[in-house]
């Protein structure tokens, strides 16, 4: 099972938010910095992540992103089982349009459950219990959270 590039900044976004010890929400632009991924990108994956519930998001000058408390009980299996758009794994179309083979396909019905075995794997664990001071404590300096050491 492979995530979508999606997928992998949205739960890093999360974890970067889950280590924020200070109480102040943060910026979208210091998230894109923390977890290393464009702004643009960073900004869709805050706003998918707001309309699951998973941050709360405030507008202005004392504004930013912190974890709601969705987001601290979340686990990743949920979290990617939220995200998923995907219907199917398999791309069941020739460039002639639908596969010959789709009709009552064994695949497709193997290929999702092998998609939710491997959601049902994460969802023992929590986003909010994977960032830890040596992975983050680093992220936490760069972007301005922490004075060094």
């Amino acid at each position: 099972m492979r995530m979508t590039a999606f997928e992998d900044v949205s739960l890093r976004a999360l974890m970067l938010l889950a280590a924020n010890d200070t109480g102040v929400p943060l910026a979208t632009r210091t998230i894109a910095d923390g977890v290393g991924t464009p702004y643009n990108h960073v900004s869709k994956a805050v706003l998918r992540l707001r309309e699951l519930g998973y941050v709360e998001a405030t507008r202005g000058r004392s504004g930013g992103v912190q974890l709601s408390e969705a987001g601290r009980k979340a686990t990743v299996g949920g979290v990617l089982r939220a995200l998923d758009t995907r219907e199917d794994l398999a791309e069941c179309e020739t460039p002639n349009g639908d596969c010959p083979l789709s009709i009552q396909c064994g695949l497709r019905g193997a290929l999702r459950r092998a998609r939710e075995a491997f959601y049902r794997e994460l969802d023992s664990v929590v986003v909010s219990s994977l960032p830890h001071e040596r992975q983050m404590g680093p992220v936490l300096v760069r972007i301005g959270l922490r004075p060094p050491a």
